[in-house]
């Protein structure tokens, strides 16, 4: 049960997930099954590396946009002009 729950977490790029699931992983009867939770925690792994890399990347699109917006917007003038 443990495995299916990790595979659709992976499935679904749910990292809330994948991390609850890890935290909580169950004992294994087997070395079979210790083998197969060790492949999928490293897919998930491979997973979330993956998510953060473009999440750095929107963040730095964002921040490009942000200052290119700071750039373009007019300049207010602080001080009353009464020499007009």
């Amino acid at each position: 049960m443990w495995r299916t729950k990790l595979q659709i977490a992976i499935i679904e790029k749910n990292p809330q997930e994948i991390s609850r699931l890890v935290s909580e992983m169950p004992e294994f009867e087997s070395v079979d099954e210790m083998k197969a939770a060790s492949a999928l925690i490293k897919e998930a792994l491979k997973l979330l590396h993956k998510l953060k890399d473009e999440t750095g990347e929107a963040l730095v699109k964002l921040k490009k946009h942000k200052d290119f917006l700071a750039a373009t917007e007019t300049k207010k003038v602080q001080r009353l002009d009464i020499t007009s």
